[in-house]
């Protein structure tokens, strides 16, 4: 797969043709498979399962999506990421709202998502703090999408955003001690960044 070969298929999806997305998908399904892995290795269970139960959900999202106007690979990417990144907190939200009960009515939850309850709280609460590092520094905020919820490497994301790993570095380093220091008393704030993140 060319990087200009899904620079031209993402125009021309942007530019409303939904034939696009169906040639586009078989050539970035392996990258996905391999971002998706590399986002759930992390958190037990049936990886298998939830590798390819989180790639299928983003694919499905992707062509939901209304007007994607992306222009190159990176945009791409990043939209994937903060796919995935959806559809983990939303899953772990409904077990909690489903935990919680309280008249309300059970929520079916997918068990290809299952992940400790601890791994759930945690992303949970990076999300919480990552929408308020949105506000103050999108570019930062995305480096943390791409690299806490879709496992990018550093390399990776440096090609994707075409800057220097070292600016990318730099620039994780700064979001993680925002996200530490601003998700205070989190239990989970001290490592859950860490540098093998």
């Amino acid at each position: 797969m060319s990087a200009s070969d899904v620079t031209t298929l993402l125009q021309q999806w942007s530019a409303g043709d939904g034939s696009a997305l169906d040639r586009l998908l078989p050539l970035v399904y392996e990258d996905l498979r391999r971002l998706a892995h590399a986002r759930m290795r992390r958190e037990g269970g049936d990886r298998t399962l939830q590798t390819t139960a989180l790639v299928h959900e983003a694919f499905l999202r992707l062509a939901g999506q209304n007007d994607p106007s992306l222009q190159h690979r990176g945009e791409f990417f990043h939209l994937a990421a903060r796919l995935m990144r959806r559809i983990l907190v939303d899953n772990a939200r409904r077990r909690f709202s489903g935990k919680r009960g309280g008249g309300q009515e059970d929520v079916a939850f997918d068990e290809a998502f299952m992940a400790p309850e601890e791994k759930m709280q945690e992303w949970l609460e990076v999300n919480e703090a990552l929408e308020k590092f949105a506000v103050l520094d999108v570019q930062r905020a995305m480096i943390v999408e791409l690299r806490y919820f879709a496992g990018f490497s550093i390399e990776e994301i440096a090609e994707l955003m075409e800057v220097s790993p070292a600016t990318v570095k730099r620039d994780w380093t700064v979001a993680r001690c925002w996200l530490k220091k601003n998700m205070g008393g989190a239990k989970h704030a001290r490592g859950i960044l860490g540098p093998g993140q």
